[in-house]
């Protein structure tokens, strides 16, 4: 039995390797009905829902370890896979109440006999069995199902029904039903989503038994045998559902998985609300004007600050009446027109805009306003408009951007009452003097600046 194991051992280890060596590359069902499953955990395992059911039929050996009659044995020692006898066959069906428990019943054909040049007298015992087991999975008991990827390991351990009958010898064609204790443990490797691979070791414990396993010995039935019989098997397991997968190899998510994952989503919505664009200390969800003037004061609701109401911030008027007091050359006017044309021809107005959109955002509306106070204030300037965009995407593509960008304004500044012929459209395409991996060095390139002629 032991050359037996071998060699089961070393197809089973041929089929990890090569299964188990990486992704499979040459997928030929994008469905994946029976396409093989790359390194786990995949997307494709995980699931609230799993297959229960599985059906699994085996062959192997089956040696009776005692009683035997003396002079009769089964083992043949004497060649290297001469004790090799696959004389076993089983089907059986599984039922999963949860990926760690569930039951089996199985149904067993065994025909022990002499093997091959063994020395033994020739024999030979039918042996027909029923069993009902409870399972455990065992990787999902120590919770190392992500670790074990493809490999599962299942123990089972029950009660069983048996009727032995010898085929010759001075019993022949006499049978009794026996009963015990079986239990085994059954390395498995997963080669489809439902279709996996098993060896199987299962001891069998008779409590009531009076032939020996050669057939030629039936004590006293009022003294019963305590008989045993081991099983060395390869087999096939098939998972039947509605579900992706087998419950050995899903991950499972449960309720309070999928409350952490809200909670999850819930604190990422929090941060990107407390998240502050304009650095002026008034977090986006309560800030109307997020791209206002760095320097500037707001209000609580990041508003620039304007006590009398004349379209121009608080701030920017102290600092055109510091320019004026300054200026002692200058008449007071002039002054304020040198300020107000610094502000707007060095690109302190400006109107921003949100990713591959040609609209401004609804922030930009202040100074786009400004804008326009300025030319009704001054029919007799032009302005130009010039559109910007970010590094990403092609250059066609944010040339095109850039100038929808600056049209878009000319439309809004025209539908407010200026002339079109006074608005100049020009486009700069990509502006590439911001780091292009920083979205925030970003936002502040997707924009149109204004220039007064």
């Amino acid at each position: 039995m032991k050359n037996y194991l071998l060699l089961l051992a070393t197809i089973f280890c041929f089929s990890l390797s090569t299964s188990a060596q990486g992704p499979n590359k040459n997928k030929k069902n994008k469905k994946g009905d029976l396409e093989l499953i790359a390194a786990e955990p995949d997307k494709e395992l995980v699931g609230e829902t799993f297959n229960r059911w599985s059906v699994e039929a085996d062959f192997g050996q089956a040696k009776g370890s005692k009683p035997y009659t003396d002079g009769y044995y089964a083992n043949n020692p004497g060649k290297f896979f001469g004790g090799i006898d696959i004389n076993h066959v089983g089907f059986g069906a599984r039922y999963m109440f949860s990926p760690k428990f569930g039951v089996k019943a199985n149904f067993n054909f065994d025909n022990l006999q002499k093997q091959g040049d063994s020395g033994s007298p020739a024999f030979q015992m039918e042996h027909i069995q029923f069993s009902g087991e409870g399972v455990t999975n065992l990787i999902r008991i120590f919770d190392i199902q992500k670790q074990a990827k493809r490999f599962g390991l299942l123990f089972h351990f029950g009660f069983q029904i048996s009727r032995m009958q010898p085929k010759i010898g001075p019993y022949a064609n006499v049978h009794e039903w026996n009963g015990g204790v079986v239990g085994g443990i059954s390395p498995q490797f997963r080669i489809f989503k439902n279709v996996s691979i098993f060896l199987d070791f299962t001891v069998n414990s008779n409590v009531r038994q009076h032939f020996n396993w050669d057939g030629q010995s039936f004590s006293d039935p009022k003294n019963n045998l305590t008989g045993s019989l081991f099983r060395s098997t390869f087999g096939v397991s098939l998972a039947l559902g509605k579900g992706k997968i087998h419950g050995d190899w899903a991950i499972i998510k449960d309720k309070n998985d999928k409350r952490l994952d809200s909670l999850n989503n819930k604190i990422g919505e929090i941060e990107d609300l407390m998240n502050d664009s304009d650095k002026d200390g008034v977090p986006d969800y309560l800030d109307v004007e997020q791209n206002s003037i760095a320097g500037v004061a707001v209000d609580t609701k990041g508003r620039m600050v304007d006590k009398n109401n004349n379209g121009v911030p608080d701030e920017l008027e102290k600092y055109v009446a510091n320019t004026i007091a300054t200026n002692n050359n200058t008449t007071t006017a002039a002054a304020t027109e040198n300020a107000v044309l610094t502000l707007i021809n060095d690109g302190y107005i400006a109107a921003y805009f949100d990713p591959a959109k040609s609209q401004p955002n609804p922030a930009s509306a202040s100074n786009i306003g400004f804008i326009l106070n300025y030319l009704k204030n001054n029919p007799d300037k032009t302005v130009d408009i010039t559109g910007f965009a970010d590094e990403i995407g092609s250059n066609e593509y944010n040339n095109k951007l850039a100038s929808d960008r600056a049209q878009a304004v000319k439309t809004i500044l025209v539908k407010a009452g200026i002339s079109e012929s006074r608005l100049n459209i020009l486009s700069n395409g990509e502006d590439n003097s911001v780091d292009k991996k920083s979205d925030w060095a970003r936002r502040l390139v997707r924009k149109t600046l204004f220039k007064v002629k």
